[in-house]
């Protein structure tokens, strides 16, 4: 993991002199700026481990900065308009942003006080000027220690959000991966999507991700419930209804089709729509155009319909209880989300963003002890995501330190029984096809029961599994289990 330090000093012959005693590991990258507002603003823009202030130099010492007024400039929300930016209000910038930084501050014999002052307004340590070479490797190197768990949580939230993340859906798992790239596709054109997922796996996010991606549509994101809607109500939701055409019909209302004229219409829970609804939605879908209950002009459309269900539609067509046409209209591009026991990988992800989202104003998220996300793992979640976001919430909200253990998680998570690899026989598939699958689910389990019992220590665990070092690296990179997950347990 690469460590980035930021040196603000006005003088080159300072930079030449410090750079290589900062970058004293490969593993640290040294960026210079010359004032105090380019400090600044490089602060707010990429993560600091060591930020090295010099109080004297020019615009940070109570100068005008050559007469430049910060007027206008926008900093992480903060507005710095007419702000004389010395040493010292640098310093309280970068408390009042919450900066996650560690600050020395380098000053001459003339600025002693500043420096404690500066001590006072949250600063590591001062060096006077000039700086002895060695003792400023020595502090470096002792904060550079220090800040080494929060530099590994900032890292892994960056990763978090940049390898694991696709429009708030978070997953490592390479399914979701073909979701992410399907979803990608997809949204860039107008076609119909079907999504499938039991309830709880997220259908509503990615129909969200579908309509955020498109770059084509312009209009809203409108969501119907279809199982919440009485049958008898459910046409002048969609459709829309005139005054007087039924009791009640005090005014002219617009359908939930007509409001997502130009954008997204997504039809939750699609499989419980009855039967006389489902001749009149065909129709939509065919002709992008309906009348409001009572009404008789032909009101036309631009919209795009997502649709989801956790039941299996195909299986309510041969039951007679779906229409076969509406169906087939439907499923022009299906995405199916796997159950979240099928993506364990994941849930230590989708714990530490819960925990961050339930954590109070100011506080750092609470973290998940190493037998309370045990039990997470072994946990079959018939709820899946949204029961594990319900069960995180619990943790945080019951825990009395920093810490969420077993006793905070909801009693089901114990009292139920950890989840068996199913082994499905399909006739579709030839036998040694079928075996190959088998080995590989067994082979995936084995090696993740024996990276938790060796604390995911890798010669431990190939001494478990009875294989070499190297063949048990090749197998974790084929399998995509990271190792870290396991430190601890």
């Amino acid at each position: 993991m690469q460590r980035r330090i930021l040196l603000a000093e006005d003088s080159e012959q300072t930079h030449r002199q410090l750079r290589p005693i900062l970058e004293g590991d490969e593993n640290i990258k040294v960026d210079t700026v010359a004032d105090a507002p380019a400090a600044l603003k490089a602060l707010g823009e990429q993560s600091y481990s060591v930020f090295l202030a010099d109080l004297s130099m020019d615009g940070c010492a109570g100068l005008q900065l050559d007469g430049l007024q910060l007027a206008g400039l926008q900093l992480d929300g903060l507005q710095l308009a007419g702000l004389q930016l010395d040493g010292l209000k640098l310093m309280e910038e970068i408390q009042k942003q919450n900066i996650p930084t560690t600050v020395i501050v380098m000053a001459g014999h003339g600025s002693i006080d500043q420096a404690v002052q500066a001590m006072r307004l949250g600063a590591y340590d001062f060096l006077s000027k000039p700086v002895d070479k060695q003792h400023l490797r020595l502090v470096v190197e002792r904060v550079l220690r220090e800040r080494r768990l929060q530099d590994e949580v900032a890292y892994l939230r960056e990763q978090l959000q940049q390898r694991f993340s696709f429009h708030n859906i978070i997953s490592k798992n390479p399914r979701m991966h073909a979701v992410f790239e399907l979803i990608s596709n997809v949204a860039q054109t107008g076609s119909t999507v079907l999504i499938e997922g039991e309830t709880g796996t997220g259908k509503e996010q990615v129909a969200q991700a579908i309509h955020q991606s498109s770059q084509v549509r312009s209009g809203p994101m409108v969501a119907v419930n279809c199982a919440a809607i009485p049958e008898t109500l459910l046409e002048s939701e969609l459709f829309g209804h005139e005054k007087g055409s039924f009791t009640g019909a005090i005014g002219q209302r617009r359908g939930r089709f007509e409001l997502a004229n130009g954008g997204t219409i997504f039809l939750d829970e699609v499989g419980d729509i009855p039967p006389p609804m489902q001749a009149k939605l065909l129709r939509v879908l065919q002709e992008r155009r309906f009348e409001r209950v009572g009404g008789a002009l032909g009101i036309e459309v631009d919209v795009r319909v997502v649709a989801a269900t956790n039941r299996n539609l195909l299986k309510l067509v041969e039951e007679n209880r779906f229409r076969e046409d509406l169906y087939y209209r439907l499923n022009v591009v299906k995405i199916e989300l796997p159950p979240l026991r099928d993506r364990k990988e994941d849930i230590p992800l989708l714990a530490a963003c819960f925990a961050e989202k339930n954590a109070r104003p100011g506080d750092s998220p609470k973290q998940l002890a190493p037998k309370a996300m045990n039990a997470l793992l072994q946990y079959h979640w018939p709820g899946n995501i949204r029961e594990l976001e319900n069960a995180i919430e619990r943790g945080c909200v019951t825990s009395m330190n920093g810490s969420i253990l077993p006793e905070n998680l909801p009693q089901e998570i114990f009292n139920g029984k950890p989840a068996k690899a199913p082994f499905p026989i399909d006739l579709n598939q030839p036998l040694p096809v079928l075996l190959r699958q088998v080995d590989s689910e067994i082979e995936h389990e084995y090696i993740r029961k024996a990276l938790e019992q060796s604390g995911g220590v890798v010669s431990l665990c190939a001494k478990i599994c009875g294989l070499s070092r190297r063949t048990l690296s090749s197998k974790l990179s084929e399998y995509q289990i990271d190792k870290s997950l396991f430190r601890g347990y």
